[in-house]
């Protein structure tokens, strides 16, 4: 009995190994679910550059896109990923924007959204948040996005 036991364990090894999310730990980046990669807490523009690069599909696209209109809008941001997901703010740890891969869109949360004119769309439990939710067809109104960016910017950020 302890063979049998012995010899089954190389073979759940073995089939692990060869699993979607296993391959992608082999390339440094997990998929977790919907599609948003596991990404180190880490401060900085290259674990940013990281989890964009990991970004799967079409996502990928939008996560280049909404980096590049927040570096036009507030050139001196700072940058980091935590919780799995980038954080963009007027300071380390005084954040204004984050995002997140979902399984069929990408959630931007500004965290003070609830002051921006004209409001983002989406609503939130927490009063002061509120959301873009971004899908594949989609395309980024860039002038009313970096608008946002610019005004969330200027009002007191999140500490996290």
């Amino acid at each position: 009995m302890t063979e049998k036991k012995a010899k089954k364990a190389p073979a759940k090894s073995a089939a692990k190994s060869k699993s979607p999310a296993t391959a992608k730990a082999a390339d440094g980046v997990v998929l977790l679910s919907g599609g948003n990669p596991q990404i180190a807490k880490a401060y900085g523009d290259e674990p940013v550059q990281k989890y964009i690069a990991a970004m799967p599909g079409w996502k990928n696209r939008v996560g280049k896109e909404l980096d590049r209109l927040i570096v036009k809008a507030f050139p001196k941001v700072a940058k980091a990923v935590k919780w799995n997901s980038p954080f963009y703010g007027t300071e380390k740890d005084v954040w204004f924007l984050g995002y997140h891969c979902m399984t069929k869109y990408v959630k931007v949360a500004f965290f003070r959204g609830a002051h921006l004119k004209p409001l983002p769309p989406g609503t939130s439990k927490q009063k002061e948040v509120r959301y873009l939710d971004i899908y594949e067809d989609d395309e980024i109104d860039a002038a009313q996005f970096i608008d946002w960016v610019k005004q969330a910017s200027k009002l007191p950020g999140e500490r996290m």
